[in-house]
């Protein structure tokens, strides 16, 4: 069984950083794609940012260049480095691993909550 675990989310204010964690346990972690979703108060939830098993990473435009996506297959980890956070960067930031059968699992979420 897949589990996911996100940590590192909390209030800061803009322009402020935070670096979140997802910790994945029962999957070949080296071999699947993960990302990082996020869902606001009343809106969908969104991609912000993803790095697939040959590292290659995509961001939404919303954040690039603002956030950075990495991986630490020996930690099985994917951090998302968030800098430069702005009010409108809140909500529940999810992970999500995706096997290479095309499988998903979700993990918990963690609040982050920017304060202007």
């Amino acid at each position: 069984q897949v589990q996911l675990v996100e940590s590192g989310g909390g209030l800061v204010q803009a322009g402020g950083s935070l670096k979140l964690s997802c910790t994945a346990s029962g999957s070949n972690f080296r071999g699947n794609d993960i990302q990082w979703y996020r869902q606001a108060p009343e809106k969908q939830r969104e991609l912000v940012a993803g790095i697939s098993s040959t590292y290659y990473t995509t961001y939404d435009d919303s954040v690039r260049g603002r956030f950075t996506i990495s991986r630490d297959n020996a930690k099985n980890m994917v951090n998302l480095q968030m800098i430069t956070l702005r009010p409108d960067d809140t909500g529940v930031y999810y992970c999500r691993l995706r096997t290479p059968g095309r499988a998903v699992y979700w993990g918990q979420g963690t609040q982050v909550t920017v304060s202007s």
